[in-house]
């Protein structure tokens, strides 16, 4: 039987194999064409998206690469560049096949992997991506334990979803399950709702403003303002242990609900986590413009030269403060890329 299961993948990736040797690694755009973009197609329609293979880069291509980027976690800006091929290749060759442990897209090195950092799901697999994934059917409507084990019980919400969606029923998360699964738990564009832009000042360093919000420099990248904007929507909410572990909407937040409902905000945290539980997300050590202090007891943020704190929210009446703080005994982390 094993036998059997392993060529039929062998079988039904090969034109994905192909199709990776032929994209290359260069960005494609639209309006582009040829046998580049082709093959980008080809790796769409193999992770799951209708798509056209008529090798034309146009706005229904870049509406699919959108939707590959959401569900892999990437910035979904339509344009296939190094990190979006990558990850689709990665996404499509075959080895996740192996049900014990999948495909990391972006080979991350840590257990706590989030909704797209593997791709696909299927049976046999565990790990927080999969708990990710049981949490969305359940809040969708489809019964399901939150268990991290992707067994019987999950085939069967993943099969009676996909039917829903008017797709194969095969039991397997791809990319565009991932996609259709978060637009239904999180909206088209998977943001914290009702967040206002922060307010910008030149150059690349935030402030703090009178009012204790923080203003984003224009010179970050989008995923800083709109981790910004979402501090900003929390920043004078009371401090209540256990706060936004339950919903993201809550009464007041501690310290890690208040760090993960800002993340949330540039959708880089699917479900809110415990401080302890940081110390192994992202990539080690300080990053160019996010730092996360965690230790098992308390964490905190630095981004963009001010912290984002619920300690010396009392005194200043926000999270947002100028002041730094030793980083002693905490473990230094950031999201990838920033």
């Amino acid at each position: 039987m094993a036998a059997a299961d392993t060529s039929t993948v062998t079988a039904s990736t090969a034109p994905a194999a192909v199709a990776a040797k032929k994209v290359g690694s260069k960005t494609l755009r639209k309006g582009m064409r040829g046998p580049r973009v082709k093959a980008l197609q080809t790796l769409l329609s193999t992770a799951g998206f209708k798509t056209a293979t008529d090798g034309q880069y146009g706005s229904s291509t870049v509406a699919t690469v959108k939707r590959f980027q959401r569900a892999a976690n990437l910035k979904a800006s339509g344009v296939a560049d190094g990190k979006t091929i990558v990850s689709l290749v990665n996404a499509t060759d075959g080895s996740a096949a192996n049900t014990s442990g999948g495909y990391d897209v972006r080979a991350i090195g840590t257990s706590s992997r989030h909704l797209g950092d593997r791709i696909p799901l299927r049976k046999g697999m565990s790990g927080h991506d999969v708990k990710i994934l049981q949490d969305f059917l359940q809040r969708t409507g489809y019964a399901t334990s939150v268990d991290g084990e992707f067994g019987s019980g999950t085939v069967k919400s993943v099969k009676k979803f996909e039917t829903d969606q008017q797709v194969a029923p095969d039991g397997v998360v791809d990319a565009a399950d991932i996609d259709l699964l978060r637009s239904l738990v999180d909206g088209e564009d998977s943001g914290v709702s009702a967040t206002q832009p922060a307010a910008t000042t030149p150059g690349s360093k935030a402030t703090v403003g009178s009012d204790g919000l923080a203003i984003a420099p224009a010179d970050a990248p989008d995923a800083v303002k709109q981790i910004i904007a979402a501090g900003n929507a929390i920043a004078k909410l009371p401090y209540i242990y256990g706060g936004g572990h339950g919903k993201w909407e809550d009464k007041g937040y501690d310290c890690s609900g208040s760090v993960s409902y800002a993340l949330h905000g540039a959708n880089l945290l699917d479900q809110a986590l415990p401080s302890g539980n940081f110390t192994s997300w992202g990539e080690k050590g300080p990053g160019q413009w996010v730092t996360l202090y965690a230790n098992s007891t308390h964490m905190y943020m630095v981004i963009a030269g001010i912290r984002y704190d619920t300690s010396g929210r009392a005194q200043d009446g926000s999270r947002w403060h100028t002041s730094m703080r030793s980083s002693s005994g905490y473990t230094a982390i950031h999201p990838p890329g920033l």
